[in-house]
């Protein structure tokens, strides 16, 4: 059990840190337009970097998994509604993990 509360400390020191070393280093702000841009784009790209495998593996079959991402980047890029993208991919994935 003692262990347990040691494990906690290190993750509660190594996340403050995380936190607190960029207010450190940087008082003034980012000039820099190209770090600041590529700083915009960290959240999306760790988002799909954690999502996109889910997305191919969730239906148990890699090709219903390509398949129906497949339908949902064409979805996408035709309508663009998010819940609409949604459904059609789920939908894709269920009708075509009947035939495979």
């Amino acid at each position: 059990m003692k262990n347990v509360y040691i494990h906690i400390l290190v993750m509660a020191v190594v996340t403050y840190l995380v936190r607190v070393i960029p207010l450190i280093f940087f008082h003034g702000g980012i000039r820099s337009a190209f770090f600041r841009s590529f700083l915009h784009y960290v959240p999306y790209v760790t988002l799909s970097v954690m999502t996109f495998p889910a997305i191919i593996t969730a239906s148990g079959s890699y090709v219903c998994g390509v398949i129906g991402f497949a339908v949902a980047v064409i979805v996408s890029l035709v309508k663009g509604s998010l819940p609409l993208v949604a459904a059609c991919c789920c939908l894709t994935v269920y009708i075509s993990s009947l035939f495979i």
